[in-house]
């Protein structure tokens, strides 16, 4: 496939800006959709991580990609690949977001790459995040996302992750990867991605086993790992997603303390692989 990366790269600086209200609705379905799995804030705080059920893409059904996603071409560059996938990124946290806040997200397509993957061609587009409250900035994140080929007709089956070795954990999280777990975390998320819910196209069009757990699932988990090892202290936190992390049984959240201060934070799927990975050190 031919690419015209001058074109895409183009659309760096590309911004855009997104507001919404932290309600208690909103803070109630987080809530109820990942405890017991949380980290302990004070009442009236948002739980961490839900500002990525803030402010989300709302596209009109004819605006929606074969894949359920707001179509490329608006915000982000029209990568001429169809499979998306969350890579990963950094996360910086300055303060709480709280009930009744007014949000604004502000956006800027950060950078867009492109190699030659072991499976193909992969491009890579970053982009930079602000979330935005009357007291001022509460969070800074570099979200990066990769597009790869579709599965084709005869494709061997993605190979399983790399064993790890079993490394000490000075807290453990098990929690369940239902279709239902999804299903909560995409209504709140606005999120129509169809490798979150329909197992049909997920299998026979992507290519996976079973239903992809989103990857700011696994994010959210470890942010709030890390949160309760540490005492609820801003976090300084850079992720990288290692391969996707297969719906329908229980998976593991690690935590560990590290010499040098920081806290290590990893997803294992049943197997025991790992499936995502990052570091936190002190914000």
């Amino acid at each position: 496939m031919a690419f015209d990366i001058a074109s895409l790269r183009s659309w760096i600086g590309k911004s855009m800006e997104a507001s919404d209200i932290v309600t208690p609705r909103l803070v109630q379905s987080f809530t109820a959709t990942f405890a017991p799995h949380l980290a302990p804030c004070p009442e009236g705080e948002a739980p961490l991580a839900l500002h990525w059920c803030l402010a989300p893409p709302i596209s009109p059904m004819s605006a929606i990609g074969s894949d359920g996603h707001a179509a490329k071409g608006e915000f982000l560059p029209p990568v001429p690949l169809p499979r998306r996938m969350w890579a990963g990124g950094t996360i910086e946290t300055l303060a709480p977001l709280r009930e009744g806040d007014w949000v604004t997200r502000r956006s800027r397509i950060a950078d867009v790459s492109f190699k030659e993957g072991r499976t193909g061609p992969l491009c890579f587009v970053a982009v930079d995040h602000e979330i935005v409250t009357e007291r001022g900035v509460a969070l800074r994140e570099r979200h990066n996302i990769v597009y790869r080929e579709a599965a084709k007709p005869g494709d061997p089956a993605a190979p399983a992750p790399a064993p790890i070795e079993p490394e000490a954990a000075d807290l453990v999280w098990e929690v369940e990867s239902s279709p239902v777990f999804l299903f909560r975390y995409s209504a709140i998320t606005f999120n129509s991605h169809r490798i979150h819910y329909d197992h049909p196209y997920v299998t026979s069009e992507e290519g996976y086993a079973g239903l992809v757990v989103h990857g700011p699932i696994q994010a959210t988990l470890m942010l709030n790992i890390i949160a309760t090892l540490s005492g609820g202290k801003p976090i300084k936190f850079a992720y990288r997603g290692v391969s996707p992390l297969i719906a329908g049984e229980p998976f593991k959240v690690k935590a560990r303390r590290l010499p040098d201060g920081a806290i290590k934070a990893w997803t294992e799927g049943a197997d025991g692989r790992l499936r995502m990975e990052g570091v936190s050190r002190a914000g």
